[in-house]
């Protein structure tokens, strides 16, 4: 199982969460966001984390190539996250420079999940997201049931308003390419800073008592 942590920003928060053993922690770098990380404080991230015990993602909405692979040459990211309208030959060009790539879908209806055919073959993972008017963190879950229409390949993470009292939903809803679970809004303090009450109990509760039929998981920064 993936737990990643994302729209993480405080050091002193990052080290904390870091304890909890998640995957991975995602780093906004969409200057749109409330939880955007500037360029500052992401080198100053990386000064402070030369080797976490977790995979980084960078967080893109519709940026440049350039831009993307920059970043992920500067601050040691391990995953790019496609949080827009990304087209697939961006994605395929980004993989042919050895990147890794979770493409976020937004999922309303079964419908939305024809948009996965674009991108099968050009994604490491694909992260479904609530629709909505912003690129995710609007805190709303939507209807996992239509994801029963998703026969795709790419293994995936669930997102979309996951909070504490999603836990009883998570246990009964299966899917044999689900991998992960997204964490953001719902265990938050403040936009960028995670709350540690919250989220432990959380993740305890993930590794201990969910157990998924998917793939088993690459991306552990151990692995």
């Amino acid at each position: 199982m993936i737990i990643k942590v994302c729209g993480m920003r405080r050091i002193e928060n990052i080290l904390r969460v870091a304890r909890l053993g998640v995957d991975w922690m995602g780093f906004i770098l969409c200057p749109e966001s409330r939880r955007y990380v500037q360029e500052e404080e992401a080198e100053g991230l990386q000064a402070n984390l030369p080797n976490p015990p977790f995979a980084k993602v960078g967080v893109f909405v519709d940026a440049p190539a350039t831009e993307m692979t920059g970043a992920a040459t500067r601050y040691g990211l391990d995953y790019l996250q496609l949080h827009g309208n990304e087209p697939p030959a961006l994605c395929r060009s980004l993989q042919q420079e050895g990147l890794r790539l979770i493409k976020a879908i937004s999922v309303a209806g079964a419908d939305d999940l024809e948009r996965t055919r674009l991108y099968e073959g050009l994604a490491d993972y694909f992260l479904f997201d609530t629709k909505c008017d912003t690129h995710g963190g609007s805190g709303r879950t939507f209807d996992w049931s239509v994801l029963g229409a998703y026969r795709g390949e790419t293994p995936f993470l669930l997102s979309g308003g996951l909070r504490p009292e999603s836990l009883e939903a998570i246990r009964s809803f299966t899917h044999p390419r689900l991998v992960g679970f997204d964490l953001n809004s719902g265990f938050e303090i403040a936009p960028g800073e995670k709350d540690l009450e919250k989220l432990t109990p959380f993740v305890h509760a993930l590794r201990t008592t969910v157990n998924l039929p998917g793939l088993s998981p690459e991306g552990r920064k151990d692995q």
